[in-house]
């Protein structure tokens, strides 16, 4: 009888020189070499694969952790997919263009980040959806906030925390209920326990927006009047061209699939296209869904916030997603995540480490693995009996589940979300981080609360 190698774990020290190794070869190749993050992804994947024949894992199981690591993210590719065809169908649809042209009427410049903020917490409450809140109306905010002169990052930064705290707020949220699931606790209590977090964040993201938003320089009237005859020129501007994605928030809101949902935004996207800009040419509706929307238009700002979109606008993003996802597979069969959390739990003494375990657990697993519903999943998993050992109620463990796990995914350049936003608006995930102030205060929130007992909730309550 053949007796097959025994497969071990890798160690703790093999455990954090991975993780550095890791975090080496990123954070120098995208911040010092100015690279692409796929490469150093990629090559941070081979060297985890190396470590995996080195503990005798089998290249036929590897290769098949890699393939269930991608398969947890299909849905999220199929939704990037379909985002980049709607984003170029609302375009060609004069959609985008009617919300642009409005938006230079009502919004004042000098509060036009608060406005983005509140608008997008409203369409991603009622959506229960960031990633179709910022696919839809966080494309034409960020045309108007281009427009009118305000810097792309802090516009990027304000639509995304917008869109991050109305999905986190809402009971139609996917990932809100996951939490809740995980944990064990009801929905709604999870969101109203959630509020400890998430108000006192948004209430200094209000701040500090309030501060740079006052201090921005933007766009003259002349100016101003210049885009908007610009855009009557190229577009019929009508409320009609509304209905597409009126229609899209009103199926959101009812909870329909999102691909489905996403689906019916395309096809009454070239409805309108035909109806309303009078676009009869299939060559035409084709192009424009694969490569996106282009035409000459004489103004150089216009030309640049419609001139976007299409299934290919998405390619970089869904290839360095498949990247992270099948590096995020491997380091789960490897085991590399779960001798580092063995190690860290016997560290814990205190109610406020035990939550600032979860979201470091969160916030690691966000960068290992990329994903966001993963780094819910395995903290969600293992700290429940530690919540109980130390007399803490389930919804804190829910809490900080939302504040380090999905709320952290954005700012994660190879994240789902993170290399999502960054294709959508066409700003990276390094620019905009600085600006994203809520995504980055809930978890420091949760944290120092934790030690603090600012909104804890002992098990009985």
């Amino acid at each position: 009888m053949i007796q097959t190698e025994k497969k071990r774990n890798p160690s703790f020290f093999e455990s954090i020189l991975m993780v550095v190794l890791m975090l080496g070869v990123m954070i120098y190749s995208i911040f010092y070499l100015k690279v692409e993050p796929h490469l150093p992804l990629l090559i941070s994947l081979v060297l985890f694969l190396i470590l995996g024949f080195k503990n005798k894992y089998s290249w036929s199981e590897l290769e098949e952790s890699m393939i269930d690591g991608i398969k947890i993210g299909l849905k999220p590719l199929l939704i990037l997919a379909i985002v980049g065809m709607i984003i170029a169908v609302w375009m060609l649809s004069g959609t985008v263009p009617t919300l642009i042209y409005y938006g230079l009427q009502i919004i004042s410049p000098q509060w036009f980040t608060i406005s983005a903020l509140m608008i997008c917490i409203l369409v991603s409450t009622f959506t229960g959806s960031s990633f179709t809140t910022v696919g839809t109306i966080g494309v034409a905010m960020f045309g108007i906030g281009t427009a009118l002169g305000i810097h792309p990052a802090l516009v990027a930064g304000a639509v995304i925390s917008g869109a991050c705290f109305g999905d986190k707020m809402s009971p139609l949220s996917d990932t809100t209920n996951f939490a809740a699931g995980i944990a064990g606790i009801d929905l709604f209590e999870h969101i109203k326990h959630l509020c400890w977090t998430m108000i006192p964040a948004l209430i200094i993201t209000v701040s500090i927006y309030l501060l740079i938003g006052n201090g921005e320089t933007v766009a003259s009237i002349d100016t101003t009047n210049a885009l908007m005859l610009s855009l009557q020129q190229e577009f019929k501007i009508s409320w009609l061209t509304l209905l597409s994605p009126l229609i899209v928030v009103l199926l959101a809101a009812k909870k329909k699939p999102t691909i489905f949902v996403l689906m019916v935004g395309v096809i009454s996207g070239i409805l309108t296209a035909i109806f309303v800009q009078g676009v009869m040419n299939p060559i035409v509706w084709l192009e424009t869904l694969q490569s996106g929307y282009a035409a000459p238009i004489a103004n150089e700002t216009i030309a640049g916030i419609v001139n976007r979109g299409g299934l290919q606008s998405m390619m970089w993003s869904i290839s360095l997603v498949m990247i992270a996802l099948a590096l995020g597979g491997v380091i789960q069969k490897i085991g590399l995540l779960d001798k580092l959390l063995q190690m860290m739990i016997s560290k814990l003494k205190r109610q406020g480490d035990v939550i600032a375990a979860t979201a470091s657990t969160s916030i690691a697993v966000n960068t290992l693995t990329g994903e966001q519903y993963l780094s819910i999943l395995i903290p969600g998993k293992l700290f429940p009996g530690l919540y109980e050992k130390h007399k803490l109620h389930r919804k804190n463990l829910a809490r900080t589940l939302e504040d380090a796990g999905t709320l952290v995914n954005p700012l994660i350049p190879w994240g789902v979300s993170g290399a999502f936003f960054a294709s959508v608006l066409g700003v990276s995930v390094v620019e905009y981080f600085p600006y994203a102030i809520f995504l980055f205060i809930s978890p420091l929130l949760s944290i120092a609360f934790g030690y603090l007992g600012i909104g804890i909730s002992a098990h009985n309550e």
